[in-house]
């Protein structure tokens, strides 16, 4: 920050001029659709998904392969320092996502549901500056007050074009940039060390339960089924308890529903989700809480079986639903599935290693999604700081 405030005070001591984007450069989203028609050229497709997950377009991102006329393949090239946006969406949220081409791409075209923006004049810092600035809580709030729509909100070319931007000198845009590439570079690091981290957890858990070692049994055998019902009469819906409203009330899904003034369940134990798009999702709650809507719950008949080693078995194998127009599951389903019952002492063994990598790769105040949290806090924070310029007299 100090660098960009000296840099600020030497090169626009009076401020920071401001541009539309239109006199920077050229919006089209004339486009090609993803289809295949004879006659027509073969080419890649960047299509409006690739946008929305990368930061940067190489050839080796495009994936879909579609025809397009000469015409279209030569008004819709992609070239380096393109920046490409995402000018419409469900969801105002979601327009001016934003990636830059770093290198030519022959054989490509975009798709018609995105839009280019090449600026007039050709560097190596200007697009990656700008592309950062649709980050912005000023540019966000001006993509959000020109959206239009009913169903689906957007923006025309003209639209984008009216946006405005600070346009600092290009020294202070490289030094915004090279700060602002290190916490991006250090978040994908960190998102690339949890795949490979979830990658290690899923085998260790494959290794430790296989079932060839132990004997198998179903679940009914050893396990006291319970079907959720209708939520309490007397329940707060929400994130927050209180003191008369304390125990918590979990549906089909990972959230909790709310919270009542008493409990159906008094130990730890095994919910499996069985109604919905979620059937089949397993979760561990601790003890005292309240199922319901058709949520299943599996409780150790005695103290030979953990809950929480069940949890890791059913997490490493698939529970299918009932084929049907909404999947479900009901309590005999639970109960015929097949678990392999080690030792307690082997039980133990291998709760506390797989605990470990399970709070390594979950656990959002502890693990790697915690610290991938803080580190996207704290870029937000200095992003919002560099990319905030008074405006030039």
């Amino acid at each position: 920050m100090n660098k960009i405030q000296k840099l600020i005070a030497e090169l626009c001591p009076q401020g920071v001029e401001f541009k539309k984007l239109g006199e920077l450069g050229d919006f089209e989203n004339i486009g090609v659709d993803k289809k295949i028609i004879t006659g027509q050229k073969s080419v890649m497709l960047l299509n409006f998904m690739d946008i929305m997950r990368n930061k940067h377009i190489t050839k080796d991102i495009l994936s879909m392969e579609v025809t397009a006329s000469d015409s279209k393949i030569e008004k819709c090239d992609i070239k380096k320092h393109d920046i490409f946006i995402t000018p419409s969406s469900e969801t105002r949220d979601e327009i001016g996502f934003t990636a830059v081409v770093d290198e030519d791409i022959p054989n490509a075209v975009y798709s018609y549901h995105i839009m280019r923006y090449r600026l007039y004049d050709k560097n190596d810092v200007t697009p990656y500056f700008i592309s950062y600035l649709f980050e912005s809580e000023d540019l966000r709030n001006q993509i959000f007050k020109a959206s239009k729509g009913l169903t689906r909100f957007g923006l025309s070319a003209k639209d984008f074009a009216k946006l405005q931007i600070p346009f600092p000198p290009l020294a202070i845009q490289q030094a915004i940039v090279n700060i602002l590439d290190k916490f991006t570079e250090l978040e994908a690091e960190l998102e690339a060390e949890l795949e490979a981290r979830k990658k290690q957890y899923e085998h260790y858990r494959n290794e430790l339960v296989v079932s060839d070692k132990w004997l198998e049994v179903s679940l009914g055998e050893v396990c006291d089924v319970f079907t959720g019902g209708e939520a309490p009469a007397n329940c707060i819906k929400g994130l927050e308890p209180n003191e008369i409203y304390k125990y918590p009330i979990f549906a089909n899904g990972i959230e909790i529903y709310g919270f009542t003034d008493s409990y159906k369940i008094n130990k730890d134990a095994v919910t499996i989700s069985s109604i919905g798009a979620n059937t089949g999702a397993i979760y561990y709650r601790k003890a005292y809480f309240t199922p319901i809507i058709r949520l299943k719950v599996l409780v150790p008949k005695n103290d030979d079986l953990l809950s929480r080693y069940i949890f890791h078995y059913l997490s490493s194998i698939t529970i299918s639903s009932k084929k049907s127009s909404v999947p479900n599951m009901n309590a005999d389903d639970v109960k015929k599935i097949k678990i392999p019952i080690p030792p307690l002492e082997e039980q133990n063994r291998i709760v506390v290693i797989l605990d470990k990598f399970d709070a390594l790769v979950n656990d959002i105040s502890v693990g790697l999604p915690a610290e991938i949290k803080m580190r996207r806090q704290q870029y937000e924070y200095y992003r919002n700081k560099l990319l905030t310029f008074e405006k030039a007299a």
